[in-house]
């Protein structure tokens, strides 16, 4: 599982390193604040699931900055 973050697929995916870390710590907080996983559980940590969500291109920074705004939460 570790693995698949340090892979350049993933990286290029979102443009980064900095801005996958920045990804997976907003999309773990929305997680533990209650959202949905975009992506079946199936067993998976909430680290695991955010990683599938990247992979599958159901979440990208742009998404949780309009998940933020929406909130009303600062970044």
């Amino acid at each position: 599982m570790i693995d698949v973050l340090k892979g350049d697929e993933i990286i290029s995916k979102v443009g980064g390193r900095f801005r996958l870390c920045a990804l997976i710590q907003r999309r773990l907080q929305e997680l533990t604040n209650g959202s949905r996983p975009l992506v079946d559980r199936e067993g998976r940590t909430d680290l695991e699931i955010v990683v599938e969500e990247i992979l599958q291109d159901k979440i990208t920074l742009a998404h949780v900055d309009d998940v933020d705004e929406h909130s009303g939460a600062d970044n």
